[in-house]
Protein backbone atom coordinates (compact mmCIF):
# COMPACT_ATOMS: atom_id res chain seq x y z
CA UNK A 1 0.00 0.00 0.00
CA UNK A 2 1.20 3.52 -0.75
CA UNK A 3 2.08 5.83 2.09
CA UNK A 4 -0.73 7.91 3.54
CA UNK A 5 -0.95 11.66 3.15
CA UNK A 6 -2.26 12.10 6.66
CA UNK A 7 -2.32 9.93 9.78
CA UNK A 8 -4.20 10.69 13.00
CA UNK A 9 -2.92 8.79 15.99
CA UNK A 10 -2.55 8.87 19.75
CA UNK A 11 -6.14 9.49 20.76
CA UNK A 12 -9.70 8.21 20.70
CA UNK A 13 -11.53 7.83 17.40
CA UNK A 14 -15.33 7.88 17.55
CA UNK A 15 -16.37 6.24 14.29
CA UNK A 16 -20.18 6.73 14.55
CA UNK A 17 -20.56 3.44 12.70
CA UNK A 18 -23.40 1.03 13.39
CA UNK A 19 -21.78 -0.28 16.57
CA UNK A 20 -20.15 3.05 17.49
CA UNK A 21 -16.80 1.35 17.56
CA UNK A 22 -13.61 2.97 18.80
CA UNK A 23 -10.24 3.10 17.09
CA UNK A 24 -6.89 4.77 17.78
CA UNK A 25 -5.49 5.58 14.37
CA UNK A 26 -6.88 6.78 11.02
CA UNK A 27 -4.94 7.07 7.77
CA UNK A 28 -5.94 9.24 4.79
CA UNK A 29 -4.82 9.06 1.16
CA UNK A 30 -6.11 11.24 -1.70
CA UNK A 31 -8.92 12.56 0.43
CA UNK A 32 -10.27 9.18 1.50
CA UNK A 33 -9.88 7.09 4.62
CA UNK A 34 -7.65 4.15 3.79
CA UNK A 35 -7.17 2.55 7.22
CA UNK A 36 -8.80 2.59 10.63
CA UNK A 37 -7.01 0.67 13.32
CA UNK A 38 -5.12 0.40 16.58
CA UNK A 39 -2.18 2.37 17.90
CA UNK A 40 0.16 1.92 14.93
CA UNK A 41 -0.13 1.99 11.15
CA UNK A 42 3.62 2.23 10.59
CA UNK A 43 3.55 0.72 7.12
CA UNK A 44 1.43 3.68 5.93
CA UNK A 45 3.81 6.37 7.22
CA UNK A 46 6.35 7.72 4.77
CA UNK A 47 8.62 10.76 4.59
CA UNK A 48 5.82 13.00 3.30
CA UNK A 49 3.09 11.76 5.62
CA UNK A 50 1.70 14.40 7.97
CA UNK A 51 1.21 13.00 11.46
CA UNK A 52 -1.52 14.57 13.60
CA UNK A 53 -0.83 13.60 17.21
CA UNK A 54 -4.20 13.60 18.94
CA UNK A 55 -2.52 13.64 22.33
CA UNK A 56 -5.40 11.80 23.98
CA UNK A 57 -7.99 13.99 22.29
CA UNK A 58 -10.82 12.73 20.11
CA UNK A 59 -11.20 12.45 16.34
CA UNK A 60 -14.72 12.05 14.97
CA UNK A 61 -16.57 12.44 11.67
CA UNK A 62 -17.20 16.03 10.65
CA UNK A 63 -20.47 17.30 12.07
CA UNK A 64 -23.35 17.74 9.63
CA UNK A 65 -25.95 20.41 10.41
CA UNK A 66 -29.33 19.25 9.14
CA UNK A 67 -31.02 22.66 9.45
CA UNK A 68 -28.99 25.86 9.13
CA UNK A 69 -28.91 29.22 7.31
CA UNK A 70 -25.23 30.00 6.61
CA UNK A 71 -25.79 32.85 4.13
CA UNK A 72 -28.16 34.58 6.51
CA UNK A 73 -25.74 34.03 9.36
CA UNK A 74 -22.91 35.43 7.28
CA UNK A 75 -25.00 38.47 6.36
CA UNK A 76 -25.78 39.04 10.03
CA UNK A 77 -22.05 39.05 10.72
CA UNK A 78 -21.53 41.61 7.94
CA UNK A 79 -24.44 43.79 9.10
CA UNK A 80 -25.33 45.08 12.57
CA UNK A 81 -24.99 41.79 14.42
CA UNK A 82 -26.75 41.73 17.79
CA UNK A 83 -26.21 38.04 18.52
CA UNK A 84 -23.50 38.57 21.16
CA UNK A 85 -25.64 40.93 23.24
CA UNK A 86 -28.49 40.17 25.63
CA UNK A 87 -30.18 43.34 26.91
CA UNK A 88 -32.12 46.22 25.36
CA UNK A 89 -29.42 48.71 26.40
CA UNK A 90 -26.70 46.58 24.80
CA UNK A 91 -28.72 46.34 21.59
CA UNK A 92 -29.25 50.10 21.45
CA UNK A 93 -25.56 50.75 22.08
CA UNK A 94 -24.48 48.37 19.32
CA UNK A 95 -27.02 49.81 16.89
CA UNK A 96 -25.96 53.39 17.65
CA UNK A 97 -22.32 52.51 16.98
CA UNK A 98 -23.23 50.81 13.71
CA UNK A 99 -25.36 53.76 12.57
CA UNK A 100 -22.49 56.14 13.28
CA UNK A 101 -20.07 53.97 11.29
CA UNK A 102 -22.42 53.65 8.28
CA UNK A 103 -23.68 57.16 7.52
CA UNK A 104 -24.41 56.40 3.87
CA UNK A 105 -26.54 53.26 4.27
CA UNK A 106 -30.05 53.81 2.96
CA UNK A 107 -31.42 51.17 5.35
CA UNK A 108 -30.01 50.06 8.69
CA UNK A 109 -30.11 46.26 8.62
CA UNK A 110 -29.11 43.70 11.19
CA UNK A 111 -30.63 41.20 13.56
CA UNK A 112 -30.18 38.69 16.33
CA UNK A 113 -32.05 40.19 19.29
CA UNK A 114 -33.72 38.02 21.93
CA UNK A 115 -37.40 38.33 22.66
CA UNK A 116 -36.70 37.87 26.37
CA UNK A 117 -34.88 41.23 26.44
CA UNK A 118 -38.15 43.14 26.00
CA UNK A 119 -41.47 43.15 27.88
CA UNK A 120 -43.73 40.60 26.21
CA UNK A 121 -40.98 39.91 23.67
CA UNK A 122 -42.03 42.97 21.61
CA UNK A 123 -39.64 45.94 21.29
CA UNK A 124 -41.06 49.24 20.09
CA UNK A 125 -40.41 51.59 17.20
CA UNK A 126 -40.19 54.46 19.67
CA UNK A 127 -37.24 52.76 21.36
CA UNK A 128 -35.46 52.15 18.05
CA UNK A 129 -36.19 55.75 17.01
CA UNK A 130 -33.91 56.95 19.82
CA UNK A 131 -30.87 55.68 17.88
CA UNK A 132 -32.24 55.63 14.29
CA UNK A 133 -34.60 58.60 13.89
CA UNK A 134 -34.14 59.38 10.23
CA UNK A 135 -33.55 56.18 8.24
CA UNK A 136 -35.66 53.03 7.98
CA UNK A 137 -34.44 50.07 10.02
CA UNK A 138 -35.29 46.37 9.94
CA UNK A 139 -34.00 43.96 12.59
CA UNK A 140 -35.27 40.36 12.60
CA UNK A 141 -35.07 38.61 15.95
CA UNK A 142 -32.91 35.56 16.54
CA UNK A 143 -35.51 33.06 15.40
CA UNK A 144 -36.40 35.00 12.26
CA UNK A 145 -40.11 34.88 13.06
CA UNK A 146 -40.44 38.53 14.04
CA UNK A 147 -38.82 41.87 13.27
CA UNK A 148 -38.19 45.13 15.12
CA UNK A 149 -38.71 48.18 12.92
CA UNK A 150 -38.57 51.92 13.53
CA UNK A 151 -41.12 54.61 12.71
CA UNK A 152 -39.41 55.50 9.43
CA UNK A 153 -39.83 51.91 8.22
CA UNK A 154 -43.50 51.83 9.27
CA UNK A 155 -44.14 55.10 7.41
CA UNK A 156 -42.31 53.94 4.30
CA UNK A 157 -44.34 50.71 4.24
CA UNK A 158 -47.60 52.55 4.86
CA UNK A 159 -48.34 50.55 8.02
CA UNK A 160 -50.79 52.34 10.29
CA UNK A 161 -53.77 51.61 12.51
CA UNK A 162 -55.91 50.91 9.44
CA UNK A 163 -53.56 48.29 7.99
CA UNK A 164 -55.27 44.88 8.12
CA UNK A 165 -53.59 41.89 9.68
CA UNK A 166 -51.98 39.57 7.11
CA UNK A 167 -53.35 36.03 7.01
CA UNK A 168 -50.01 34.54 8.04
CA UNK A 169 -48.83 37.07 10.59
CA UNK A 170 -49.61 39.79 13.08
CA UNK A 171 -48.79 43.47 13.58
CA UNK A 172 -48.09 44.24 17.22
CA UNK A 173 -50.18 47.26 18.21
CA UNK A 174 -50.72 49.74 21.02
CA UNK A 175 -54.09 49.89 22.78
CA UNK A 176 -55.47 52.33 20.19
CA UNK A 177 -54.45 50.10 17.26
CA UNK A 178 -51.31 52.03 16.30
CA UNK A 179 -48.50 49.68 15.15
CA UNK A 180 -45.95 49.56 17.95
CA UNK A 181 -42.85 48.37 16.09
CA UNK A 182 -42.83 44.56 16.16
CA UNK A 183 -43.99 42.56 13.14
CA UNK A 184 -44.67 38.83 13.47
CA UNK A 185 -44.29 36.22 10.73
CA UNK A 186 -45.96 37.27 7.44
CA UNK A 187 -46.33 40.84 8.67
CA UNK A 188 -42.56 41.22 8.19
CA UNK A 189 -43.16 41.05 4.44
CA UNK A 190 -44.89 44.44 4.58
CA UNK A 191 -41.47 45.97 5.22
CA UNK A 192 -38.88 43.54 3.91
CA UNK A 193 -40.36 43.68 0.40
CA UNK A 194 -39.00 47.24 0.29
CA UNK A 195 -35.42 46.34 1.20
CA UNK A 196 -32.67 46.83 -1.37
CA UNK A 197 -31.65 43.60 -3.08
CA UNK A 198 -28.31 42.21 -2.00
CA UNK A 199 -25.96 41.73 -4.98
CA UNK A 200 -24.56 38.29 -5.75
CA UNK A 201 -21.09 39.38 -4.66
CA UNK A 202 -22.40 40.28 -1.22
CA UNK A 203 -24.32 37.01 -0.84
CA UNK A 204 -21.26 35.04 -1.89
CA UNK A 205 -19.15 36.93 0.64
CA UNK A 206 -21.76 36.12 3.30
CA UNK A 207 -21.69 32.43 2.34
CA UNK A 208 -17.92 32.24 2.70
CA UNK A 209 -18.02 34.10 6.03
CA UNK A 210 -20.68 31.67 7.25
CA UNK A 211 -18.76 28.68 5.93
CA UNK A 212 -15.59 29.69 7.78
CA UNK A 213 -17.61 30.07 10.96
CA UNK A 214 -19.26 26.66 10.59
CA UNK A 215 -15.94 24.98 9.85
CA UNK A 216 -14.63 26.43 13.13
CA UNK A 217 -17.19 24.22 14.89
CA UNK A 218 -16.17 21.07 13.02
CA UNK A 219 -19.08 21.25 10.55
CA UNK A 220 -18.23 19.81 7.15
CA UNK A 221 -21.71 19.45 5.59
CA UNK A 222 -25.14 20.90 6.06
CA UNK A 223 -28.65 21.33 4.74
CA UNK A 224 -29.47 24.97 4.00
CA UNK A 225 -33.02 25.14 5.26
CA UNK A 226 -34.21 27.88 2.89
CA UNK A 227 -32.91 28.29 -0.65
CA UNK A 228 -35.05 30.87 -2.35
CA UNK A 229 -36.17 34.46 -1.81
CA UNK A 230 -37.21 34.87 1.81
CA UNK A 231 -36.96 37.55 4.45
CA UNK A 232 -34.26 40.19 4.17
CA UNK A 233 -31.47 38.02 2.78
CA UNK A 234 -32.25 37.17 -0.83
CA UNK A 235 -31.85 33.77 -2.49
CA UNK A 236 -28.68 31.88 -1.42
CA UNK A 237 -28.86 29.56 -4.46
CA UNK A 238 -26.77 31.63 -6.91
CA UNK A 239 -24.10 32.19 -4.23
CA UNK A 240 -23.79 28.43 -3.72
CA UNK A 241 -23.49 27.87 -7.46
CA UNK A 242 -20.76 30.49 -7.77
CA UNK A 243 -18.80 29.10 -4.82
CA UNK A 244 -19.22 25.53 -6.08
CA UNK A 245 -17.98 26.53 -9.53
CA UNK A 246 -14.87 28.38 -8.36
CA UNK A 247 -13.93 25.83 -5.70
CA UNK A 248 -14.47 28.05 -2.66
CA UNK A 249 -17.36 25.91 -1.43
CA UNK A 250 -15.48 23.48 0.78
CA UNK A 251 -18.53 22.06 2.57
CA UNK A 252 -21.06 19.59 1.19
CA UNK A 253 -24.45 21.27 0.97
CA UNK A 254 -27.99 20.12 0.31
CA UNK A 255 -30.37 22.98 -0.43
CA UNK A 256 -34.01 22.97 0.66
CA UNK A 257 -35.93 25.03 -1.90
CA UNK A 258 -38.45 27.36 -0.30
CA UNK A 259 -42.14 26.47 -0.68
CA UNK A 260 -43.89 29.82 -1.16
CA UNK A 261 -46.85 29.63 1.20
CA UNK A 262 -48.64 32.41 -0.72
CA UNK A 263 -48.89 30.04 -3.68
CA UNK A 264 -50.22 26.54 -4.22
CA UNK A 265 -49.50 23.49 -6.35
CA UNK A 266 -48.84 25.64 -9.40
CA UNK A 267 -45.32 26.35 -8.07
CA UNK A 268 -44.15 22.74 -8.40
CA UNK A 269 -42.83 23.13 -11.99
CA UNK A 270 -40.65 26.01 -10.83
CA UNK A 271 -39.30 23.86 -8.00
CA UNK A 272 -38.38 21.16 -10.51
CA UNK A 273 -36.64 23.74 -12.69
CA UNK A 274 -34.66 25.11 -9.76
CA UNK A 275 -33.65 21.63 -8.66
CA UNK A 276 -32.02 21.12 -12.04
CA UNK A 277 -30.45 24.58 -12.08
CA UNK A 278 -29.23 24.55 -8.49
CA UNK A 279 -26.82 21.68 -8.83
CA UNK A 280 -23.04 21.73 -9.15
CA UNK A 281 -19.93 20.55 -7.36
CA UNK A 282 -20.66 20.05 -3.67
CA UNK A 283 -24.08 21.70 -3.85
CA UNK A 284 -27.42 20.16 -4.81
CA UNK A 285 -30.89 21.54 -4.02
CA UNK A 286 -32.82 18.28 -3.77
CA UNK A 287 -35.11 19.11 -0.85
CA UNK A 288 -38.19 21.35 -0.49
CA UNK A 289 -38.71 23.38 2.68
CA UNK A 290 -42.29 23.72 3.93
CA UNK A 291 -42.74 26.00 6.94
CA UNK A 292 -45.97 24.68 8.39
CA UNK A 293 -46.28 27.05 11.35
CA UNK A 294 -44.58 29.79 13.32
CA UNK A 295 -43.21 29.73 16.86
CA UNK A 296 -44.74 29.37 20.29
CA UNK A 297 -43.38 32.62 21.68
CA UNK A 298 -45.53 34.77 19.40
CA UNK A 299 -48.47 32.32 19.46
CA UNK A 300 -48.20 31.36 15.76
CA UNK A 301 -47.05 27.76 16.30
CA UNK A 302 -50.01 25.59 15.28
CA UNK A 303 -51.53 23.83 18.31
CA UNK A 304 -54.24 21.19 18.63
CA UNK A 305 -55.71 23.17 21.54
CA UNK A 306 -55.75 26.96 21.98
CA UNK A 307 -53.03 28.83 23.81
CA UNK A 308 -53.63 29.89 27.38
CA UNK A 309 -53.71 33.48 28.56
CA UNK A 310 -51.00 32.93 31.15
CA UNK A 311 -53.58 32.63 33.94
CA UNK A 312 -54.96 29.16 33.27
CA UNK A 313 -57.66 30.06 30.76
CA UNK A 314 -57.87 29.17 27.08
CA UNK A 315 -57.86 31.92 24.46
CA UNK A 316 -59.41 31.70 20.99
CA UNK A 317 -55.99 31.41 19.30
CA UNK A 318 -54.48 28.04 18.41
CA UNK A 319 -51.80 29.34 16.02
CA UNK A 320 -51.47 29.34 12.25
CA UNK A 321 -51.11 26.51 9.76
CA UNK A 322 -49.22 28.44 7.10
CA UNK A 323 -50.03 25.84 4.46
CA UNK A 324 -53.69 24.79 4.69
CA UNK A 325 -53.85 21.04 5.39
CA UNK A 326 -55.90 20.40 2.26
CA UNK A 327 -53.09 21.89 0.16
CA UNK A 328 -50.36 20.19 2.20
CA UNK A 329 -52.07 16.83 1.68
CA UNK A 330 -51.86 17.31 -2.08
CA UNK A 331 -48.45 18.99 -2.25
CA UNK A 332 -46.46 16.43 -0.29
CA UNK A 333 -47.56 13.40 -2.37
CA UNK A 334 -46.74 15.34 -5.55
CA UNK A 335 -43.32 16.39 -4.26
CA UNK A 336 -42.65 12.86 -3.06
CA UNK A 337 -43.59 11.43 -6.46
CA UNK A 338 -41.23 13.91 -8.11
CA UNK A 339 -38.35 12.59 -5.97
CA UNK A 340 -38.08 15.57 -3.63
CA UNK A 341 -37.24 15.23 0.00
CA UNK A 342 -39.59 17.38 2.10
CA UNK A 343 -37.99 19.31 4.93
CA UNK A 344 -40.77 20.47 7.26
CA UNK A 345 -40.67 23.18 9.90
CA UNK A 346 -43.13 22.22 12.65
CA UNK A 347 -43.13 23.66 16.16
CA UNK A 348 -46.64 23.00 17.46
CA UNK A 349 -48.33 19.64 17.94
CA UNK A 350 -50.95 20.39 15.26
CA UNK A 351 -48.26 21.31 12.74
CA UNK A 352 -46.32 18.12 13.53
CA UNK A 353 -49.48 16.07 13.06
CA UNK A 354 -50.34 17.81 9.78
CA UNK A 355 -46.86 17.06 8.42
CA UNK A 356 -47.03 13.41 9.47
CA UNK A 357 -50.52 13.11 7.97
CA UNK A 358 -49.25 14.51 4.67
CA UNK A 359 -46.38 12.00 4.56
CA UNK A 360 -48.82 9.20 5.36
CA UNK A 361 -50.93 10.34 2.44
CA UNK A 362 -47.84 10.35 0.19
CA UNK A 363 -47.04 6.76 1.18
CA UNK A 364 -50.62 5.68 0.52
CA UNK A 365 -50.47 7.22 -2.93
CA UNK A 366 -46.87 6.55 -4.00
CA UNK A 367 -45.64 3.70 -1.83
CA UNK A 368 -42.53 3.96 0.32
CA UNK A 369 -39.58 5.59 -1.38
CA UNK A 370 -36.18 6.78 -0.22
CA UNK A 371 -36.74 10.54 -0.10
CA UNK A 372 -36.08 10.72 3.66
CA UNK A 373 -38.56 13.37 4.68
CA UNK A 374 -37.80 15.03 8.00
CA UNK A 375 -39.47 17.34 10.47
CA UNK A 376 -37.32 20.02 12.08
CA UNK A 377 -37.75 21.65 15.49
CA UNK A 378 -40.42 19.25 16.87
CA UNK A 379 -40.95 21.39 19.95
CA UNK A 380 -44.40 20.14 20.98
CA UNK A 381 -45.27 16.61 19.87
CA UNK A 382 -48.48 14.93 20.97
CA UNK A 383 -47.58 11.56 22.56
CA UNK A 384 -49.82 9.76 20.05
CA UNK A 385 -47.64 11.08 17.22
CA UNK A 386 -44.25 10.04 18.62
CA UNK A 387 -44.34 6.45 17.22
CA UNK A 388 -45.51 7.71 13.83
CA UNK A 389 -42.02 9.04 13.03
CA UNK A 390 -40.70 5.46 12.92
CA UNK A 391 -43.84 4.05 11.32
CA UNK A 392 -43.71 6.58 8.46
CA UNK A 393 -39.92 6.70 8.13
CA UNK A 394 -39.82 10.43 8.97
CA UNK A 395 -36.58 11.58 10.59
CA UNK A 396 -36.72 13.73 13.71
CA UNK A 397 -34.49 16.74 13.01
CA UNK A 398 -33.53 18.00 16.48
CA UNK A 399 -32.42 21.50 17.40
CA UNK A 400 -31.48 20.22 20.82
CA UNK A 401 -29.90 23.46 22.08
CA UNK A 402 -33.46 24.70 22.67
CA UNK A 403 -34.44 21.87 25.03
CA UNK A 404 -33.40 23.77 28.15
CA UNK A 405 -34.99 26.21 30.53
CA UNK A 406 -34.10 29.84 29.82
CA UNK A 407 -36.00 33.15 30.08
CA UNK A 408 -37.78 32.83 26.74
CA UNK A 409 -39.05 29.37 27.67
CA UNK A 410 -39.96 30.35 31.24
CA UNK A 411 -41.59 33.71 30.50
CA UNK A 412 -42.96 33.44 26.95
CA UNK A 413 -43.75 29.74 26.44
CA UNK A 414 -44.56 27.67 29.53
CA UNK A 415 -47.29 29.98 30.91
CA UNK A 416 -49.15 29.91 27.59
CA UNK A 417 -48.76 26.21 26.76
CA UNK A 418 -49.86 24.98 30.16
CA UNK A 419 -50.14 21.34 31.10
CA UNK A 420 -49.92 18.72 29.75
CA UNK A 421 -48.44 20.36 26.64
CA UNK A 422 -45.45 21.85 28.45
CA UNK A 423 -44.33 18.29 29.23
CA UNK A 424 -44.52 17.26 25.57
CA UNK A 425 -41.64 19.50 24.49
CA UNK A 426 -38.58 18.21 22.64
CA UNK A 427 -39.31 14.51 23.32
CA UNK A 428 -35.95 13.25 22.06
CA UNK A 429 -35.83 10.36 24.50
CA UNK A 430 -39.28 9.12 23.54
CA UNK A 431 -38.45 9.44 19.83
CA UNK A 432 -35.25 7.45 20.33
CA UNK A 433 -37.03 4.74 22.31
CA UNK A 434 -39.73 4.53 19.63
CA UNK A 435 -37.11 3.78 16.97
CA UNK A 436 -37.14 7.08 15.06
CA UNK A 437 -34.13 8.20 13.03
CA UNK A 438 -32.52 11.17 14.78
CA UNK A 439 -30.71 13.92 12.91
CA UNK A 440 -29.49 17.20 14.36
CA UNK A 441 -28.98 20.83 13.45
CA UNK A 442 -28.67 24.30 14.90
CA UNK A 443 -30.91 26.68 12.88
CA UNK A 444 -28.02 29.18 13.01
CA UNK A 445 -28.24 32.16 12.89
CA UNK A 446 -31.19 31.66 15.23
CA UNK A 447 -28.82 30.20 17.83
CA UNK A 448 -25.16 29.19 17.96
CA UNK A 449 -24.10 26.58 15.38
CA UNK A 450 -21.84 24.88 17.95
CA UNK A 451 -22.81 21.18 17.83
CA UNK A 452 -21.17 20.49 21.18
CA UNK A 453 -23.30 23.11 22.93
CA UNK A 454 -26.40 21.45 21.45
CA UNK A 455 -25.15 17.96 22.33
CA UNK A 456 -24.57 19.15 25.89
CA UNK A 457 -28.27 20.06 26.15
CA UNK A 458 -29.39 16.81 24.53
CA UNK A 459 -27.51 14.88 27.22
CA UNK A 460 -28.09 17.15 30.24
CA UNK A 461 -31.29 19.05 29.32
CA UNK A 462 -29.51 22.13 30.69
CA UNK A 463 -27.71 24.96 28.91
CA UNK A 464 -24.06 24.44 28.02
CA UNK A 465 -21.27 26.32 29.81
CA UNK A 466 -21.20 29.88 28.51
CA UNK A 467 -24.77 29.71 27.26
CA UNK A 468 -26.58 29.90 30.59
CA UNK A 469 -29.16 32.63 31.06
CA UNK A 470 -29.85 32.00 34.73
CA UNK A 471 -29.87 29.13 37.20
CA UNK A 472 -32.37 26.50 36.12
CA UNK A 473 -32.95 22.83 36.81
CA UNK A 474 -32.86 20.22 34.07
CA UNK A 475 -35.82 20.52 31.69
CA UNK A 476 -37.77 17.27 31.33
CA UNK A 477 -34.68 15.14 32.09
CA UNK A 478 -36.55 11.96 31.14
CA UNK A 479 -36.19 13.13 27.52
CA UNK A 480 -32.37 13.24 27.65
CA UNK A 481 -30.39 11.07 25.25
CA UNK A 482 -26.88 9.69 25.75
CA UNK A 483 -23.70 11.23 24.38
CA UNK A 484 -23.02 8.54 21.76
CA UNK A 485 -26.56 8.82 20.38
CA UNK A 486 -26.34 12.61 20.20
CA UNK A 487 -22.93 12.54 18.47
CA UNK A 488 -24.24 9.97 16.00
CA UNK A 489 -27.33 12.09 15.25
CA UNK A 490 -25.07 15.06 14.45
CA UNK A 491 -22.86 12.97 12.15
CA UNK A 492 -24.28 9.76 10.69
CA UNK A 493 -27.91 10.77 11.30
CA UNK A 494 -27.65 14.05 9.44
CA UNK A 495 -25.57 12.39 6.71
CA UNK A 496 -28.42 9.93 6.20
CA UNK A 497 -30.95 12.74 5.92
CA UNK A 498 -28.67 14.45 3.40
CA UNK A 499 -28.27 11.24 1.33
CA UNK A 500 -24.53 11.47 2.04
CA UNK A 501 -24.18 8.36 4.17
CA UNK A 502 -22.41 6.33 1.48
CA UNK A 503 -19.42 8.67 1.51
CA UNK A 504 -19.53 10.61 4.80
CA UNK A 505 -20.95 10.63 8.32
CA UNK A 506 -18.81 7.84 9.77
CA UNK A 507 -15.12 7.00 9.95
CA UNK A 508 -14.80 3.95 7.73
CA UNK A 509 -12.38 2.84 5.05
CA UNK A 510 -13.36 4.23 1.66
CA UNK A 511 -15.25 7.25 2.95
CA UNK A 512 -14.18 10.86 2.50
CA UNK A 513 -11.86 12.16 5.21
CA UNK A 514 -14.34 14.75 6.49
CA UNK A 515 -13.15 14.91 10.09
CA UNK A 516 -13.00 17.03 13.23
CA UNK A 517 -10.45 17.00 16.05
CA UNK A 518 -11.77 17.90 19.51
CA UNK A 519 -9.70 19.30 22.37
CA UNK A 520 -10.67 16.34 24.61
CA UNK A 521 -12.48 13.04 24.68
CA UNK A 522 -15.90 14.12 25.99
CA UNK A 523 -16.62 10.58 27.18
CA UNK A 524 -13.76 10.88 29.68
CA UNK A 525 -15.16 13.81 31.63
CA UNK A 526 -18.41 14.51 33.49
CA UNK A 527 -21.52 15.05 31.39
CA UNK A 528 -21.88 18.62 32.63
CA UNK A 529 -18.61 19.55 30.89
CA UNK A 530 -19.52 18.27 27.40
CA UNK A 531 -20.39 21.78 26.23
CA UNK A 532 -16.95 23.10 27.16
CA UNK A 533 -15.40 20.93 24.42
CA UNK A 534 -13.89 22.87 21.51
CA UNK A 535 -12.96 21.94 17.96
CA UNK A 536 -9.25 22.26 17.21
CA UNK A 537 -9.11 21.23 13.54
CA UNK A 538 -11.54 20.51 10.73
CA UNK A 539 -10.77 18.56 7.53
CA UNK A 540 -12.72 18.08 4.30
CA UNK A 541 -11.38 15.29 2.07
CA UNK A 542 -8.20 15.38 4.10
CA UNK A 543 -7.64 19.10 3.54
CA UNK A 544 -7.47 21.27 6.64
CA UNK A 545 -10.20 23.92 6.41
CA UNK A 546 -9.91 25.14 10.00
CA UNK A 547 -7.27 25.17 12.69
CA UNK A 548 -7.66 26.85 16.06
CA UNK A 549 -4.78 29.18 16.96
CA UNK A 550 -3.63 26.75 19.65
CA UNK A 551 -4.17 23.57 17.61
Amino acid sequence: MQHADLVFTGGAVFTADTVRSRARTVAVKDGRIVAVGGDALDDLVGPKTEIVDLGGRMLLPGFQDAHVHPVWGGLDMLRCDLAEYATADEYLGAIAAYVSAHPDDEWILGGGWQMSAFPGGTPTAALLDTVIPDRPAFFPNRDGHGAWVNSAALRLAGIDRDTPEPADGRIERDADGTPSGTLHEGAMTLVNRLLPEEPLERLTEALLVGQRYLHSFGITAWQDAIVGPYGDAGDPGPAYLRAAADGTLTARVVGAIWWDRTKGLEQIPSLLERRERYRGGRFAATSVKIMQDGVAENFTAAMLEPYGDGHGHFTDNSGISFVPPEILDEAVPLLDAAGFQVHFHAIGDRAVRECLDAVERAIARNGRGDNRHHIAHIQVVHPEDVPRFRELGVAANMQSLWAALEPQMVDLTLPFLGEPRSAWQYPFGDLLRSGAVLAAGSDWSVTTPDPLAAIHVAVNRKAAPGHEEGEYEAFLPEQAIDLATSLTAYTAGSAWVNHLEQTTGTIEVGKFADLAVLDRDPFDGPADEIGATRVLQTFVEGQRVYAAPDA
